[in-house]
């Protein structure tokens, strides 16, 4: 009976950390990826049985789309899975079809809350104050904290997977799930909305005449409304990209078109 060892694992999990993404497609996304990182596994447990190895690797060459580091906690399953199948027990290719098509919705909202709207934003935040004088000690530490992470948390998943295999799901799609999700997306849009209070700063150099004296258009706004046109950014920024579907390069541009015509005019 065939039985994988923590190198045959570490070797799967290594194969999905540095290639899930290496060979993309609108028909595939990431299914190259995944039967890529399950070579060393199926190498192991198919040793003698070229045929079932090769039937293998078609089963997980489908469709597959998934937040690539909480997501390795599918390998991790289809691993305890693949393992379990090859030493006799009934999973056929659709109940592993099953497995990763109906977690891999709830991971991917999971990871993309957590990993993009509360870790990248956090260490950006904290190598930019840091590289602020032009030290270049917040890009590295940027670059390589993320790394870590990254790296730390794809194993632990992906070890998490195998060990406690399809037991695991009724935890990803189960009624406390979507809790999970609302909670990590709740505090990713308090995250973003804390960096857009510290880093957008907008102000106006209007002033209007009022008789003998002069009235501070700025003042006014910062006595009621500190911070209006900042936010009022913001909230342009939000409406383009996420109702008028434009990109964030032609917004960037949009927004550098209006700072240079309102210094022109002296608006800013």
């Amino acid at each position: 009976m065939p039985k994988l060892e923590k190198k045959d694992l570490r070797r799967g999990w290594r194969s999905w950390a540095m290639y899930h993404l290496s060979s993309m497609s609108f028909e595939k996304l990431e299914a190259h990826g995944f039967a890529h990182s399950m070579i060393p596994v199926l190498k192991k447990l198919y040793k003698n049985k070229p045929e079932e190895y090769q039937e293998a690797l078609k089963r997980h060459s489908v469709f597959y789309n998934v937040e690539p580091q909480v997501g390795s906690l599918v390998n991790g399953i289809v691993t305890s899975m693949e393992e379990e199948r090859a030493n006799g027990k009934q999973i056929d290719d659709d109940m592993i079809h099953t497995v990763k098509t109906s977690i891999m919705g709830p991971l991917s909202g999971i990871g993309d809350s957590t990993i993009q709207g509360i870790l990248i934003p956090i260490l950006l935040t904290i190598a930019m104050a840091i590289s602020n004088q032009g030290s270049p000690i917040g890009v590295l530490l940027y670059i390589f904290g993320y790394s870590f992470i990254m790296l730390s948390l794809s194993y632990f998943m992906y070890m998490s997977g195998y060990k406690f295999g399809i037991n695991s799901i009724d935890t990803i799609i189960g009624a406390g799930s979507k809790k999970l999700r609302d909670s990590f997306n709740t505090l990713g849009i308090m995250v973003i909305g804390a960096l857009a209070a510290s880093f957008v700063h907008v102000t106006t150099a209007i002033k209007i005449p009022n008789g003998k004296a002069v009235l501070d258009l700025q003042k006014t706004f910062d006595g009621f409304f500190p911070g209006l046109l900042s936010l009022l950014a913001v909230m342009l920024s939000w409406y383009l990209i996420s109702k008028r579907k434009m990109s964030t390069t032609k917004v960037l541009l949009l927004l550098v078109g209006i700072s240079v015509v309102g210094v022109l005019l002296g608006f800013f």
